[in-house]
């Protein structure tokens, strides 16, 4: 798995363009901070838990659906962990909103927080600023399978095997040691 991961994470990490296909964010720029407002809001973090705005356009021909996550890279002694899963999301679709409702039909995967919902950065204190990817997947599929929303095993070789293209920026977010 931990490879699969790293080829899902190799094809999408640090770029805000894949040929046509672009990403952009209302909420934080490409290797910008994240603002509070998309920070966790329990375990000592002090943010409003809001998912992060992202936009998208220039999807390949034969796209029939998008998912789009956010993935901390150094997590877990660079495991990761999965802060924001949305699949399923219809091909008419170009956007989400900043703490919005999904659009018809989108699902929820479950995170590392151990929920189905947003869930944002909160390092340990001290560690040096995490790198959050957010990345859309254009998809050769409508739906998923739910198994992919269950397991970050399942996710990752879907995203693998169903992707298109994908594009991707990525936030960056730290807690300093208290002086």
């Amino acid at each position: 798995m931990k490879r699969l991961l790293a080829a899902v994470l190799l094809a999408t990490t640090g770029i805000a363009q894949a040929g046509n296909f672009t990403i952009a964010s209302a909420s934080f720029a490409n290797g910008g901070t994240i603002p509070l407002a998309q920070v966790f809001d329990q375990h000592g973090c002090a943010g409003r838990n809001v998912s992060p705005a992202v936009a998208w356009s220039g999807a390949p021909a034969g796209t029939r659906g998008f998912a789009v996550t956010l993935f901390d890279s150094d997590a877990r002694a660079g495991k990761g962990f999965w802060h924001w899963i949305v699949a399923d999301i219809p091909a008419s679709a170009t956007h989400l909103t900043a703490g919005g409702a999904l659009p018809n039909g989108a699902k929820p995967g479950k995170t590392d927080w151990g929920f189905a919902h947003y869930g944002g950065p909160c390092p340990p204190v001290g560690d040096a600023p995490h790198h959050y990817h957010l990345t859309v997947y254009a998809l050769r599929v409508t739906k998923l399978p739910a198994a992919a929303l269950r397991s970050h095993a399942a996710l990752a070789a879907a995203l693998a095997h169903d992707s298109l293209a994908s594009a991707s920026i990525v936030g960056r977010y730290g807690r300093a040691k208290p002086n």
